[in-house]
């Protein structure tokens, strides 16, 4: 089983940038295929990014194109969201998320991850 923790949370001006992160635990990292998901308060979880095992396949919500870059570091157990021109909007709880994979795609329902960290809240003032 592998454990994820998100990193890099925080308050950012409208416009800016952030970076959040998260490292798994297990050194069969490289056979997961990852995902971030964000919350706002009393609304159901939605899906932001995933990227293949390889970084081969990336996928993004139509609300974060153009704005938001996945990427991974197999070496370094730890995937990536680079978040740029952020809104107010933006202000919701970043989950990570990662299922093993017998191909090098991607997944973008949530349902089909059984992994999650526990978030990290991101805060866009206007």
């Amino acid at each position: 089983q592998v454990q994820l923790v998100e990193s890099g949370g925080g308050l950012v001006q409208a416009g800016g940038s952030l970076r959040v992160s998260c490292a798994a635990t297990r050194r069969t990292f490289s056979s997961y295929v990852m995902g971030w998901f964000r919350q706002a308060p009393g609304k159901e979880r939605e899906f932001v990014a995933t990227i293949s095992r390889s970084s081969s396949s990336v996928d993004y919500a139509d609300s974060v194109k153009g704005r938001f870059l996945i990427s991974r570091d197999n070496a370094k157990n730890t995937v990536y969201l680079q978040m740029n021109s952020l809104k107010p909007e933006d202000t919701v709880v970043y989950y990570c998320a990662g299922e093993p994979a017998a191909i090098d795609g991607v997944l973008t329902r949530e349902g089909a991850y059984r992994y999650w960290g526990q978030g990290t809240q991101v805060t866009v003032s206007s």
